[in-house]
C-alpha cells in the first residue's frame, strides 16, 4: 500500500502484525486521500518511517514479538513532530499512561471506527467531561473480553484455547454459546 509521498497531504505509517486489518485500515484512509505505508513488524516500520517521514502513525501495541511501546521511541527519534495513535485490543490503564509518557498522542481500543482513529490524531487536549462509567465491567463481561483475545491469539482453534485458558474444550464451547453480559 505504498504511494508516493506529497507535501500537501497528511500520510500515515501503519503497524499492525494483522495483515488484512492494516490493509482494510490502510484503503480506508487512502479513500479519503492520505498516502499509506503498512509495515507488520518492528524493523520495516523503522524502514519505512525513514524513507517517507509519515506525519502520522497508528501503531499495534501487542505485535508478535514485541511491544508497540518500544516502537513509539524509535519513530519519535526518527521525526519528534509524529503524531503517534496507539491501537490496541489489549488495553490498560499502566500501558496507556506508558504509551503518553513516550510520546504517543492517544491511545484507542479496538474496535474503534476509522472516525475515531482520526478524532483521536486531532484531539490535543484532554476532556474533563469525558463520562465516567457508572459501574466497573462485570465479571463475566471481563471474562468474555478475555477468552476472546485469547481466542484470537490462537487464530480461533478452540482446542489451543482451552489449553491456554486452562479449561475443558466443552467448558469453553459452553462459555462461547452465552453472550456476555453487559457492562
Amino acid at each position: 500500500m505504498n504511494n508516493k509521498i506529497t507535501d500537501h497531504q497528511e500520510s500515515y505509517l501503519i503497524v499492525d502484525d494483522d495483515e488484512i486489518f492494516a490493509d482494510t485500515l490502510a484503503r480506508s484512509l487512502q479513500r479519503r486521500g492520505p498516502t499509506c505505508y503498512v509495515a507488520n513488524d518492528e524493523v520495516r516500520a523503522v524502514e519505512l518511517c525513514k524513507l517517507h517521514r509519515p506525519s502520522r502513525a497508528i501503531l499495534d501495541l501487542k505485535l508478535v514479538n514485541y511491544s508497540g511501546l518500544h516502537l513509539i521511541e524509535q519513530l519519535k527519534a526518527i521525526d519528534k513532530n509524529i503524531k503517534i495513535v496507539i491501537l490496541t485490543g489489549y488495553s490498560s490503564i499502566p500501558t496507556a499512561v506508558e504509551a503518553i509518557k513516550l510520546g504517543a498522542n492517544n491511545y484507542l481500543c479496538k474496535p474503534a471506527g476509522l472516525g475515531d482513529i482520526l478524532s483521536a490524531f486531532d484531539a490535543n487536549a484532554g476532556n474533563a467531561d469525558s463520562p465516567l462509567a457508572e459501574q466497573p465491567p462485570s465479571v463475566n463481561r471481563l471474562e468474555w473480553e478475555h477468552i476472546q483475545r485469547v481466542l484470537k491469539e490462537n487464530d480461533g482453534n478452540i482446542s489451543a484455547t482451552a489449553r491456554a485458558l486452562g479449561m475443558h474444550r466443552r467448558t469453553l464451547q459452553r462459555k462461547l454459546q452465552k453472550r456476555p453480559m453487559q457492562q
